[in-house]
């Protein structure tokens, strides 16, 4: 088949300005030979070069080895605009405002919690509300609801469902300064309201995993991690809320894009400059879409932990739970980064990316500095999931940033299909993973082999210097939205 990528080296490769007219800068792909293929097939890197006609892009538009096709930009896009002369564009944040992870550890051990997996995960299940308009049992009114988006995880640490520690391991801190409750429209606020403290649907999810293997015993140490210990995985995001604030902001900004003299070659690419009235709007509402992600993440792990607690009859002093970071995964944010020998403020969209600082940032806790940040890759609910911190050389290659997760290789119809009469939860379960969905449509929906093999990914990251491996996890049981 026919392509325009030109192998650099053994995990890059680059799609030429020449590929398409309007290319600003190129497009840099990172993948092995094998992934490539699937990337060539899914035909994402033309999304790729799209994304490289944005105004005010430097450097080129980047694509992590998890790449697929999305809205506009592709799932594992990473494009920095120029605060002074760029754009901002919602499908490079993407619907599911920071859609993100976070790990957390404990003092249990597998053999421990083993034979209790199956009683654990049926607790979970019906502690925590999931599926597609699922609703929690904190209802806000209006004014603690834009307190939440004014204030993101605090907000929950304040009303004792954790810990300053908590904050201090997320991302932000849990909180992106100059959010902007009233850009969010009504309607957003509407289907925010019962959505705190939901894991929601897709592959969205709750899981329990343990240590199966240590790469790195220096960066394991100082996370306090070692082989065998109980780990618990939360993916969820900004709900109905972030769904919300995007499809307000698109309309918006397609509407007045030729106000601008903006012409792009695909209309979901709709954007504004950063600096104008319905940039900076956008840049608030999504802020406050991103606070709600955050506390809705804070919430479900103390729910979840509550649950487990209850379950194990333990106390938290005996089993330990801690958070080893937070990390967001759609999300456009204003940083400083060098770009040919110059420092240049810049917005980074990561949609479907998370974000790799290197040791000695000052946006690191104190704990972190000298490991660098820690960045959690989830796989599916069949395999391995991975820990990795970032690098220097990841920070100067493409903007700090890595891969999320491991991407898919089929559609969701195509994994029905692939699925039909088949049994997945059973088939999970003598594999020793127990599952519970919301439908059972959802748990063929995500069967393992609808996605890449988030090993393969993950080696690509690695050897391409910018992130660096830190420890494999596997999955015991998991509840799916």
């Amino acid at each position: 088949m026919m392509h325009p990528l030109i192998q650099l080296d053994d995990y890059r490769w680059e799609i030429p300005t020449s590929f398409q007219a309007g290319m600003r800068v190129p497009g840099i792909i990172f993948a092995s030979k094998t992934l490539v293929e699937a990337i060539i097939r899914d035909k994402a890197y033309e999304q790729v070069a799209n994304t490289a006609c944005l105004p005010g892009i430097v450097k080129a538009a980047y694509a992590m080895p998890d790449i697929h096709f999305g809205y506009g930009f592709p799932i594992g896009g990473v494009v920095a605009t120029d605060v002074r002369s760029g754009v901002v564009s919602p499908g490079g944040v993407g619907f599911d405002i920071n859609c993100g992870v976070r790990l957390v550890a404990t003092r249990l051990r597998r053999e421990e919690i083993a034979p209790k997996v199956p009683a654990l995960i049926d607790a979970l299940y019906r502690a925590v509300p999931t599926g597609v308009g699922s609703e929690g049992a904190l209802k806000l009114s209006p004014e603690e609801e834009r307190s939440v988006l004014r204030r993101g995880a605090r907000w929950v640490v304040e009303r004792g469902m954790g810990t300053a520690d908590d904050l201090a391991h997320t991302e932000a801190g849990g909180c992106l300064a100059d959010a902007d409750p009233d850009a969010v429209s009504a309607k957003a606020y509407e289907r925010g309201r019962r959505q705190l403290g939901t894991v929601g649907s897709g592959n969205h999810f709750i899981e329990l995993q343990y240590v199966d293997r240590i790469y790195d015993e220096t960066v394991a140490a100082v996370l306090g991690l070692t082989e065998g210990l109980v780990t618990l995985m939360i993916h969820s995001g900004s709900r109905g809320l972030g769904h919300q604030v995007c499809t307000d902001y698109l309309a918006t900004m397609d509407r007045v894009m030729a106000r601008y003299g903006i012409e792009l070659p695909d209309r979901q690419l709709a954007c504004v400059p950063i600096a104008s009235p319905e940039g900076r709007a956008y840049l608030g509402a999504m802020r406050a879409a991103a606070n709600f992600a955050w506390a809705n993440r804070q919430c479900l792990m103390h729910r979840s932990e509550e649950t487990l607690l209850q379950a194990l009859n333990a106390s938290p002093r005996d089993a330990g739970f801690r958070l080893i970071y937070d990390v967001a995964h759609n999300i456009v944010k204003i940083e400083d980064h060098v770009v040919d020998g110059q420092t240049r403020r810049l917005a980074v969209h990561r949609k479907g990316a998370t974000r790799a600082f290197p040791p000695h940032h000052p946006e690191l806790p104190p704990d972190y500095q000298e490991i660098g940040q820690p960045v959690i890759i989830p796989g599916d609910m069949g395999r391995y999931s991975f820990l990795l911190t970032g690098t220097a050389h990841g920070m100067a290659e493409a903007f700090g940033s890595s891969c999320h997760g491991a991407g898919r290789m089929m559609s969701r119809s195509a994994a029905l299909k692939a699925t039909r009469g088949r049994a997945v939860a059973d088939e999970l379960r003598r594999q020793g993973v127990t599952v519970r969905g919301a439908t059972m449509n959802t748990v063929r929906e995500e069967v393992p082999e609808a996605y890449k093999d988030v090993a393969e990914v993950v080696d690509v990251v690695a050897h391409a210097g910018i992130a660096a491996i830190v420890a494999r996890l596997k999955p015991m049981g998991v509840i799916k939205g």
